[in-house]
């Protein structure tokens, strides 16, 4: 354990082994901090944060400030970053409310600089928030998708395994696994063949994926009429169940399908 005499370090604060704290930078009460994680200048970790191995906390960030939800009174809850996390400039992390109880981070997740993670956010391991992307409360972003520089996300919104979201985007809808998503209102664009093939997804999943959102968002206007000729016409696969238990929970509504511009 290594930190600066002129950084602020709360005694009952639980550091590990080789944790690294830059001058300038606070450490609160009630922070549990794991082995080899750095934290940089004037970076701020407030109490109620739990921050795992080998992670990255540049300066400026803020993590584990109070939730920004008027029905919060004080309880105490946390914000958890499981191991492998980077934290980039300015962003700020704040803690759960007594909905959830806790704002969680994934393993291996980068979130770049500028970027707000409200209360009750889910983060799963893997995903990429680009700079300077707000989102509200509740919101949860699947695993190894990607979401585009300085696009705001509204409360309660799901954002699906490995897809992909352009930047500048409002994301007011729930956007499904596998795609891509761009356009203002937001709307599917394709599917996201690059990440897929990137995470070792074969032709003949793509090819599955292509062939139920083929039928979801490009045949139909209807999603009730779609879901069922997905579930009558294609053979089962682990990535129609994925995408169908998405769209049969969603709650905020899909994006929309894609429509072709008349000049």
């Amino acid at each position: 354990m290594s930190f600066s005499p002129l950084a602020l370090v709360h005694p009952d604060a639980s550091l590990g082994n080789n944790v690294r704290i830059e001058p300038f930078a606070s450490v609160g009460e009630n922070v549990i901090i794991g082995d080899n994680t750095w934290i940089a200048s004037h970076a701020i970790i407030m109490p109620g944060t739990r921050i795992g191995n080998a992670c990255k906390i540049y300066p400026g960030a803020v993590i584990g400030g109070a939730p920004q939800d008027l029905k919060y009174e004080g309880e105490e809850t946390l914000v958890q970053l499981e191991d492998g996390v980077t934290v980039r400039e300015y962003c700020t992390v704040n803690r759960g409310t007594a909905a959830t109880g806790k704002t969680f981070i994934g393993k291996n997740v980068l979130i770049m600089a500028y970027s707000h993670v409200a209360h009750d956010c889910y983060i799963e391991r893997g995903a990429v928030v680009a700079n300077a992307v707000h989102m509200a409360g509740h919101v949860s972003i699947g695993h190894h998708a990607i979401v585009g520089g300085m696009s705001a996300i509204h409360q309660f919104v799901r954002v699906g395994d490995f897809s992909f979201i352009g930047g500048g985007t409002l994301v007011r809808k729930d956007v499904p696994p596998f795609v891509k998503a761009a356009r203002e209102p937001l709307a599917y664009t394709g599917i996201n063949s690059v990440g897929l093939k990137r995470n070792g997804f074969d032709l003949e999943a793509i090819n599955r994926i292509k062939d139920v959102y083929r039928i979801l968002f490009v045949r139909h206007d209807n999603i009730k009429y779609a879901i069922a000729e997905i579930e009558a016409s294609l053979p089962e696969s682990s990535e129609k169940d994925q995408i169908l238990e998405f769209v049969n929970t969603s709650i905020r509504g899909l994006i929309r399908g894609f429509k072709t511009t008349v000049v």
